[in-house]
């Protein structure tokens, strides 16, 4: 009974879910493989795929350079395969090089200069850093941000902040060196902490005051209400505490909307060395399925916050992909970094070993964070 009633969880789709989670990432990989595609278009690269998708075809249509445009089954990512490629995982296919005329040989990309292979790698990811920050700039020009006044309105009895000695009505005004006017600024720092003492600057009773709080690793829930662990010190807003919402012009939302990409991005890339290092915890990695969970309880809330989730997985995805793991773009920049330092292009056998490697890499990714989603559906 209990296994049925995570299945029943897993497929029991809003009227909005399922559109919803096809949008989310139909957007976020279609703008990814455009990056792509531009870039080697910009270099007279000739492209013979460009799909959505992976899997069988759905639909599809060619256009007048023979690019074929299509939408495959399996909507959890996409490619596009370049004149000369063996697949589309972009290798090379010297045999297919071999017997192309001269002409066809200008169209591929394993034959342009190393410099213009790694602008097409990397054009992907930065095109869904581009997305994000798009996608940001219109959400606070149309809605503004949100700034909770950083005051404790409630502290976990047993919890660190206790423990240090933080009492519900104060105020935080930084946390190291970093000031504090928001208490959205909170859980963002204390998550990448590692659980490392912070310094908390607290204004109580018109004192300043610092106090030490140590993170700990603990068993919660997120904002959306699922299972997670994650550091915490145990501390809630006060309700009563002023709320201010900011409004931006075009400038000025353009500079939030880059700020907060980079906050993102930096998130992401310490809470994973925190991982790496053992300060965090795996089960706050998502698969497809957790993708698709996350996406129905969004779309509850609504569609800005829906496009506010394909911003943050845009720039997780985009960062994902220069990770220097073959098969991924990243891959691709470490081979042509190679290759720019060597003066010729790293051995097939050596290519070939690294794309393996790199498959096992992403395959037993993809296994730790489809486990994670079947626990966190409580199928185990």
């Amino acid at each position: 009974m209990h296994i049925v009633e995570a299945i029943r969880g897993l497929i029991d789709w809003t009227p909005l879910g399922l559109p919803a989670f096809l949008f989310v990432i139909t957007l976020v990989v279609f703008f990814h493989e455009l990056g792509h595609f531009l870039m080697a278009r910009a270099f007279s690269v000739k492209v013979d795929v460009f799909s959505v998708g992976f899997g069988k075809e759905i639909f599809g249509w060619n256009d007048k350079r023979g690019t074929r445009w299509k939408v495959s089954w399996l909507p959890i990512g996409g490619y596009v395969k370049f004149a000369g490629d063996a697949d589309a995982s972009s290798r090379p296919d010297p045999a297919a090089t071999a017997r192309m005329t001269v002409a066809e040989r200008e169209g591929t990309l394993a034959l342009k200069p190393v410099g213009q292979r790694a602008l097409v790698a990397a054009a992907g990811p930065f095109a869904n850093f581009i997305l994000a920050i798009v996608l940001l700039t219109g959400l606070f020009l149309y809605s503004g941000h949100i700034v909770i006044t950083p005051i404790i309105g409630q502290v976990t009895k047993g919890s660190a902040a206790q423990a240090a000695g933080i009492r519900p009505g104060d105020r935080v005004t930084r946390i190291d060196s970093t000031a504090i006017t928001d208490f959205q600024q909170l859980p963002e720092i204390i998550s990448i902490s590692g659980g490392q003492p912070l310094a908390v600057g607290i204004q109580r009773a018109g004192h300043e005051i610092t106090l030490w709080v140590t993170p700990r690793l603990t068993r919660t829930r997120d904002v959306l209400g699922n299972d997670t662990s994650q550091m915490v010190i145990g501390v809630r807003p006060d309700v009563h505490a002023p709320v201010i919402r900011e409004h931006y012009g075009p400038v000025g939302a353009f500079a939030a909307a880059c700020s907060q990409t980079w906050n993102i991005l930096k998130t992401t890339i310490l809470g994973i060395a925190q991982l790496v290092m053992g300060h965090g915890s795996a089960d706050q990695l998502r698969g497809p399925a957790g993708i698709a969970q996350m996406t129905r309880q969004v779309a509850d809330f609504g569609f800005l916050p829906l496009l506010n989730l394909v911003a943050i997985l845009s720039v997780s995805i985009g960062l994902a992909n220069l990770f220097p793991i073959p098969l991924l773009d990243g891959g691709h920049l470490l081979y042509y970094g190679c290759e720019a330092v060597l003066g010729r292009p790293l051995g097939e056998r050596a290519q070939d070993v690294g794309f393996r490697l790199g498959l096992v890499l992403v395959l037993g990714l993809m296994l730790l964070t489809t486990w994670n989603d079947l626990v966190r559906l409580n199928l185990f």
